[in-house]
């Protein structure tokens, strides 16, 4: 499992049923990722940065700082900043008002606990910091006391920025996915697959 590099593990867990107070339907995820998709090309024809109708603007920076650490670019694509997922995720809240409390909620625990640990917030704290508070409330294993709220929340946000990023055409070509194909015969999954999971 040590081979897997952490955009690999999350292609692999976005696969999996998204946590019930962020999943999305299938018509949610593509009205809020085409209005996000319309929002991104606005501010890049206008030069005029997207205004979020929902997260205030400091919740915006943090959004798009956390997004950029769990999917940033890389040598084959884009980042989550580039797929427009922080703006697929203010449109996601928007029209989703069960889910806001959660995730302002989860916001606020992130600032605090980086003003518990370094007098800063989240966006204002240095990225060996902002990584320090991720690695214990993004871990599998035993959790540290006091960091269940703000594993809870990292979940469910790693899943909308997963959810936000490979539904998107970059997000899609990174994966390399090719639409749908005839497979006349199905003969499990590939040998070098399994070895690159461990399996």
């Amino acid at each position: 499992m040590n081979d897997i590099d952490r955009r690999s593990l999350l292609k692999i867990l976005s696969t999996a049923p998204v946590a019930a107070s962020f999943a999305l339907t299938e018509a949610e995820a593509q009205e809020a990722q085409h209005l996000a998709h319309a929002a991104v090309q606005t501010a890049k024809q206008t030069g005029v940065a997207f205004t979020p109708k929902f997260f205030t603007s400091a919740e915006y920076q943090t959004v798009r700082v956390l997004s950029d650490l769990i999917i940033p670019a890389d040598e084959r694509s884009g980042g989550a900043i580039d797929a427009g997922v922080p703006e697929f995720m203010d449109f996601t809240m928007t029209d989703q008002p069960a889910r806001q409390v959660a995730m302002r909620g989860g916001l606020a625990w992130l600032d605090a606990e980086s003003q518990r640990r370094f007098d800063k917030t989240f966006v204002g704290a240095s990225d060996s910091e902002r990584r320090a508070i991720l690695d214990d409330i993004a871990t599998y294993g035993e959790l540290k006391p006091g960091l269940t709220h703000g594993q809870a929340f990292f979940r469910n946000f790693r899943d909308l920025t997963a959810s936000g990023f490979w539904t998107t055409k970059m997000g899609m070509t990174d994966l390399g996915y090719m639409g749908n194909t005839v497979v006349p015969k199905w003969e499990g999954c590939p040998p070098e697959q399994l070895k690159k999971l461990g399996l």
